[in-house]
């Protein structure tokens, strides 16, 4: 096996793990790293990218066993348990509508370094001015959370099939629109996403299984053990981080990092693949 292969797997996973559940947009690092490495051809990278995402949802489900478990058991009853998961359940409905419909058509037309820079840009922008604006705080936890509310996180978490824009960032900072606290928006993102990154890196897998072979075993699983590893250091810093913190200091490294993206691309510092 191409330990050069390998090596770019470990990367993709690093990358995927770190950014997945950080408001800086998991897809947007892949489609850059991807192109810049030369990382497989673009169809199994597009697999890969979305099974990779299945090591990060493992992450929030090992640290959130208890709760998860928790969740489940209390789900016979009336009660903040029992709510939370409705709310799970309705919030990931209009995206995994939306994305069957829509995502083949957005791939092809926004799936490309210069669309995922303008994103990154514009999705700062829009976290400066949700953390200048006054937050009033009317949900503290996520069992506190009302379907309604969940049904509206559910529907910003669409806006994240455009892709530089972040699942995590339209979650927690559309959340906070809405009135959650930052650690309620925070982890209710991290449980919306264990079943729309599952779903997705499931249907991705049966849809194009027909483009993987046996030897690509093993660059798929660098990849997926990679993305479990970093995602949960990244879940339990970013925990830490909120609980002192705003989310400027990600909305200037969106702006930042899309800035040095197109102009890399428009002075051809770069080979931009998808360009």
């Amino acid at each position: 096996m191409d330990p050069i292969l390998l090596f770019h797997s470990l990367i993709m996973g690093l990358v995927e793990g770190i950014t997945e559940f950080l408001p800086i947009s998991s897809t947007g690092h892949l489609i850059l790293t991807g192109d810049l490495l030369g990382f497989l051809s673009k169809e199994k990278r597009d697999v890969y990218e979305i099974f990779i995402q299945l090591g990060a949802m493992l992450a929030v489900v090992w640290e959130y066993r208890a709760k998860i478990g928790k969740t489940f058991q209390g789900v016979s009853r009336p009660g903040g348990e029992r709510n939370l998961l409705l709310g799970i359940v309705i919030a990931f409905i209009p995206a995994a509508i939306l994305g069957k419909l829509f995502s083949e058509s957005i791939k092809a037309v926004l799936f490309n370094p210069v669309a995922v820079s303008v994103a990154f840009i514009v999705g700062g922008l829009i976290i400066l001015w949700a953390e200048k604006r006054q937050h009033t705080v009317t949900v503290a936890t996520v069992d506190d959370l009302s379907l309604k509310d969940a049904l509206k996180v559910g529907l910003c978490q669409c806006l994240a099939l455009i892709p530089g824009t972040s699942r995590s960032g339209a979650t927690i900072i559309g959340g906070m629109f809405l009135g959650l606290s930052r650690k309620a928006a925070t982890e209710f993102s991290f449980f919306l996403g264990i079943p729309t990154l599952g779903a997705a890196s499931l249907y991705s897998l049966l849809k194009h299984r027909h483009v993987l072979d046996s030897a690509d075993i093993g660059i798929f699983a660098v990849g997926f053990i990679s993305s479990f590893i970093f995602a949960f250091i990244a879940i339990r810093a970013l925990i830490r981080f909120i609980s002192t913190h705003t989310f400027v200091v990600f909305a200037w490294y969106r702006i930042a990092f899309g800035l040095i993206v197109l102009a890399t691309w428009h002075f051809g510092w770069v080979n931009w693949n998808a360009a």
